[in-house]
Parts: C-alpha cells; sequence; structure tokens
C-alpha cells in the first residue's frame, strides 16, 4: 500500500513538471510588467454632470496626396474580360489601368540627354560641340543616308570614333533622334559593341521608337538578346511587330516566366521579318532559362537566306548556320562571329578574315585571336595558319620570318582576305630589321605595317627603297614630314613602273599628294589632266565636305568623308573624292587620318 502511495505520488509529479514545461519558459519581468494596465485614455471619465462627449480618431492626410475616396471605384472604358486580364504580361496591364512608371530609376540617378556618347574630347573623342550649331536636315541626310560599307579601313575607324564621340545634338534635332541615327549607322557598320555602349547611356524612359529599333538592332548583333529587356520591359506594349515578340518572350522566360514565354511564341505567326526557324531558335534560346524542359529540333533545308536575328540566335544556342546560307550576306554580318563570345574559335578566326580589314578589328585583336587557335593545338588549316604567325615572331633567321608572314597574306586576288592579314601580320613586319635583301616584299611589309598605324616603323625603310617604287610611293603619302615635297620626276617613275589597272595606283598617289600638299596645287591639277581626271569640287558632296573643313568643323568633314568612301571595294572609289577627303581631313587637325587613308588607298587599288 506504501508503495503504491509512493508511486502515485511520483507520477503526479513528474504529471506536474510536464504541464508546467509546456506553459512556457518563465516571464523575466518583474511582477505586474507582464499584464499591462488598461490605457488611460480608455477608462471612462468621471461624471461632471454634463454631456458625456466621446472623441473620433483624426486621421492625417499623406503630404502630396488627396484625401482616399470613399465614392465608386470608375473603371476604365472598354475593360477586357477577368479570362483577358489573366492572360496580360505586366506591362500590359500596367498600361491598361494606367500604372506605367514614366522612369525606371529615381530622379537623383537619371542621366540627362545632352552629351552623349562613349568617348570624351580628352579620351581621343571629337569637341562636343562640332554638331551643335550644324543644319539638323544635312546632318540627318547624311547619317542616314550612309549603308555604313566603307571601302577604307582607316575611314570606317575615323567614322566611328566620331561617332562613338559624346556630342550635343545638332539645332533642330533631338538628342534622342541623333543617338539613333548615329547608333543606327554603327549596327550598319558592324559595330554593334559601339552602338550598344552608346544606346547605354540613355535612360530607358528618353528611348523614342527609332532609339528602340537601334537597340534591338545592336542588341541582336552582339548576340545580347537579355541585354535589351530593360527597354522591352519598360516599353511594354508600344509595339506589336514580330521582332519586338519574340523579344518579349526572352525577356518573360528570363525573369521566370518561361510558360508564357513559350506560349507568347508558339502563338507567333511567321511574317514581317521573322520566319518559322527564328521562332524555333528563339524558343530554343527561351527554353534554356527553364533548364530545357522542351525540346527543340533545329533543321536547316528549305529556309532561304541569313538575318542578323536568325544568324545570331543560331550561335547564342550553339549551333554554326551552313555556310551556304552565309556565302551571299553582306560583309557586316559574315564579319560579326568574330568579336561573338558563342562562336566557335575556326568561325571567329574566319570571320576576322573580314572584320580586319573592314576595320572592326585591330591587329592586337587579330594576334590575341590567332593565339588562342595556336594554343587549343589541333591540326587544320587555322592551326597551321597560327603556326605561322608564331614563325613570323620566333623564326630563327629573318629570311624565315618574312616567308611567313608572306605565305600568312595569301592570295591577293582575294582582296579584303589579303589586306586583313596584313593588319594581323603588322607587329611582326614591325619587328624586322630593315634590310636591302627584302626590297621585293617591302611594298607588302610597309602597307602592313600603316595597316595598324605603325607609321614611324614604316619610315625607316624609306632608307633602302628606291624612289619611284610603290614602297618608296607609300612612305611619301604616310610620312609626317610635311616639307618634304615630292618632284614630278620621282612620280614619272612611279607611273611608269605602275602595272595595276588603269594605273589605280598612280591615280590615287596623285590626288593623296594633292590634298596632303605634298606638291603644289597646279602640279597636282597639272597631273590629274595628264591622267585624264579632275580634282575640282563639282558636286555638292565635294563642296559640302570643303567648306565643312574651311570652318574647321572635325565632325562634319569625318561623316561627310564616310558618304564620299561608301562601296564594297576601292575600285568604286575615285581620285577627286580621295583628294577632297584628304585634303578636309588634313585641314581640320586630322591629319594622321588624312595619310593612313592616302597610303591605304595606294596599297590596296
Amino acid at each position: 500500500m506504501k508503495q503504491a502511495r509512493i508511486a502515485l505520488a511520483a507520477a503526479l509529479l513528474v504529471t506536474s513538471a510536464i504541464a508546467i514545461a509546456q506553459q512556457g519558459p518563465e516571464s523575466l519581468l518583474p511582477p505586474g510588467f507582464d499584464k499591462p494596465q488598461p490605457k488611460a485614455a480608455a477608462q471612462a471619465p468621471a461624471s461632471s454632470g454634463g454631456p458625456t462627449t466621446i472623441s473620433s480618431p483624426v486621421v492625417q492626410s499623406i503630404p502630396g496626396r488627396s484625401a482616399p475616396s470613399t465614392g465608386s471605384v470608375t473603371l476604365p472604358a472598354a475593360i477586357p474580360s477577368l479570362d483577358r486580364i489573366e492572360k496580360m504580361s505586366p506591362e500590359e496591364l500596367a498600361t491598361l489601368l494606367g500604372n506605367k512608371p514614366k522612369f525606371d530609376v529615381p530622379a537623383g540617378a537619371r542621366r540627362e540627354m545632352k552629351r552623349l556618347g562613349v568617348l570624351d574630347e580628352s579620351e581621343g573623342g571629337l569637341p562636343s560641340w562640332t554638331f551643335a550649331g550644324q543644319n539638323a536636315s544635312l546632318v540627318r541626310a547624311v547619317l542616314a543616308g550612309n549603308n555604313g560599307q566603307l571601302v577604307s579601313r582607316w575611314g570606317h575607324i575615323l567614322l566611328r570614333r566620331a561617332l562613338a564621340s559624346r556630342l550635343d545634338a545638332p539645332s533642330g534635332m533631338t538628342p534622342a533622334e541623333f543617338a539613333a541615327l548615329r547608333a543606327s549607322l554603327l549596327v550598319r557598320m558592324g559595330e554593334g559593341v559601339a552602338a550598344r555602349e552608346l544606346l547605354q547611356d540613355i535612360d530607358a524612359a528618353n528611348y523614342s521608337p527609332a532609339l528602340s529599333q537601334a537597340a534591338l538592332d545592336a542588341y541582336v548583333q552582339t548576340g545580347d538578346f537579355t541585354g535589351a529587356c530593360p527597354v522591352v520591359t519598360f516599353q511594354g506594349g508600344a509595339r506589336k511587330d514580330n521582332q519586338w515578340k519574340v523579344f518579349q518572350a526572352i525577356c518573360s522566360a528570363y525573369s521566370g516566366e518561361g510558360s508564357r514565354a513559350m506560349t507568347v511564341l508558339d502563338r507567333l505567326t511567321p511574317g514581317s521579318g521573322v520566319e518559322r526557324i527564328d521562332v524555333l531558335l528563339a524558343q530554343k534560346y527561351a527554353g534554356a532559362a527553364n533548364r530545357g524542359q522542351r525540346a527543340v529540333k533545329i533543321e536547316w533545308d528549305g529556309v532561304e537566306g541569313m538575318t542578323p536575328l536568325r544568324y545570331n540566335l543560331a550561335l547564342a544556342v550553339g549551333l554554326e548556320p551552313p555556310a551556304s546560307l552565309t556565302a551571299s550576306s553582306p560583309a557586316s554580318l559574315r564579319a560579326n562571329p568574330a568579336s561573338s563570345p558563342f562562336a566557335p574559335l575556326e568561325l571567329r578566326a574566319s570571320a576576322a578574315d573580314f572584320a580586319a580589314g573592314q576595320g572592326v578589328l585591330s591587329s592586337t585583336a587579330m594576334v590575341d585571336l590567332y593565339s588562342q587557335v595556336f594554343a587549343l593545338g589541333g591540326a587544320g588549316d587555322w592551326a597551321s595558319r597560327a603556326g605561322q604567325l608564331q614563325a613570323a615572331y620566333l623564326a630563327a633567321s629573318d629570311k624565315e620570318k618574312v616567308a611567313a608572314i608572306t605565305a600568312l597574306w595569301g592570295d591577293r586576288s582575294v582582296t579584303l582576305q589579303f589586306y586583313s592579314r596584313q593588319v594581323l601580320t603588322a607587329y611582326a613586319a614591325a619587328r624586322l630589321p630593315v634590310s636591302s635583301d627584302f626590297l621585293e616584299e617591302s611594298p607588302g611589309l610597309i602597307a602592313s605595317m600603316l595597316s595598324a598605324g605603325l607609321d614611324e616603323n614604316a619610315v625607316k625603310w624609306g632608307a633602302v627603297v628606291p624612289n619611284g617604287s610603290e614602297g618608296w610611293a607609300l612612305l611619301a603619302l604616310a610620312q609626317a614630314n610635311r616639307t618634304a615635297e615630292v618632284s614630278r620626276d620621282q612620280i614619272d617613275t612611279f607611273r611608269a613602273a605602275d602595272e595595276s589597272e588603269e594605273q589605280a595606283k598612280t591615280r590615287m598617289f596623285i590626288a593623296g599628294l594633292a590634298g596632303l600638299r605634298r606638291i603644289s596645287q597646279q602640279t597636282g591639277n597639272d597631273l590629274a589632266s595628264d591622267m585624264g581626271f579632275s580634282l575640282a569640287a563639282d558636286s555638292r558632296w565635294a563642296q559640302a565636305i570643303d567648306q565643312a573643313a574651311a570652318v574647321n568643323n572635325p565632325g562634319l568633314v569625318a561623316i561627310l568623308a564616310g558618304v564620299g568612301m561608301q562601296g564594297p571595294t576601292w575600285s568604286k572609289m575615285t581620285p577627286r573624292h580621295l583628294y577632297h577627303i584628304v585634303a578636309a581631313l588634313d585641314r581640320v587637325g586630322l591629319r594622321a587620318e588624312a595619310r593612313m587613308i592616302a597610303a591605304e588607298a595606294v596599297a590596296r587599288a
């Protein structure tokens, strides 16, 4: 019995302990603090015999806002059905309800629409005022009328520098239109990276329709499809075309709305520049954001032609478009993979044969690209060329180095490739000692050095090249010494040895010398007349560039020079145009560019 009582007491003790533990931790507050007293305001006041007044709460309005409405809510007119609203994107819904923000950045972080560009004057850009006082109609016509394909590598480099400079808009033209014209021309030149940097200097809230299109083109050319998402998201339903819908779908996929993105692409009807193959490529690209939950098969059978959107979407998803579709594409599109992070290395090297000659790639960039090919090793033509480039720098003898350099140049009949390879070998040629043993190769070596602007290295060969030779002619144009005039006898000697078609080299040589003032104006006119052409300004373009030079406006001269150098090859360039371009550039202080363009004309004519 005693033991039963002890067991019962122990059970009660354990039960009590469990109950106490379940009540939670003991309060550490002093007695009374864990049980607050009712507020004094809540206690009934002592009656004073008068009427009882019950106070009402005071609601203060928020500064800058009106008092809350207590009436009925007015919905927008023609509001769609609930099913339609559920299918709308957040941007479409915000537009419907009028809740679309006017700016996507705080007021303190917004950028002014002034001096838009990448290069400041202190960084090598043109002066910001260069277009400020110009006629807007002239600037608009010059920028919009340039197709972007220039015969001159140095002309391309000069125009890119002018378009990328931080500039004020001309009077009578909005900054948005000026930026759109510049960016669009950069894209046509194959300079998508420069165009993208220019456009990224502008807040999305300030984008016009033309700026939005220029942005899409720039992001397509660089393969940076998600980079356009801030603009596409902010603009929302501003456009309804297929290209815009493709971008909207891609941006939705990479913002976590994969199902909606695929729905938009599935419902997209081919047309307006977007075909079925483009939709499939966009689905494959958008599907990568959703871990590839849908298999998309890409077949090129039946596809006709190649567009920038199609080409760069294919590269972005790891596919290489068939060469048969790109063979007839513009040079700017064929050069595009040279700077693409998605393209295979050999495709980049092949594209560099177009990009370097055009001016898109520098000599240093070409050497870096070939160095990557060499580092990977392997067999094939490109690995062999990379080995030749190494020999051009490190061969045991100078003779072997020259042999490697000339082997890299290849066939002169493939003009753009030949000149691109001269850009590639510029620094290797500059490392060679000046020697009369290489007089036969000296014109090509000098042209190679000048293609990268290594004029000081090239001028050293003046000690061995004979008067009247092509190497001598290149140096007569490229040297910075203005006082070194060229005699009529030397020009006649050069003309006698000129075997180019219709003596095109001599024509360009005379025009370059006259533009650089290395011969007198009378001598230039007489020589031109003997060759059957004139240096007179007999066109509106020639008069315009001469007038721009007379008022010392380098920016206007640069873009007018770009207009005068349009064309696929140097055969489309006339000596008269070259004369006015070189003379105008020299007059406004762009002497280095003038000298390089004149020498390039003789080398490539």
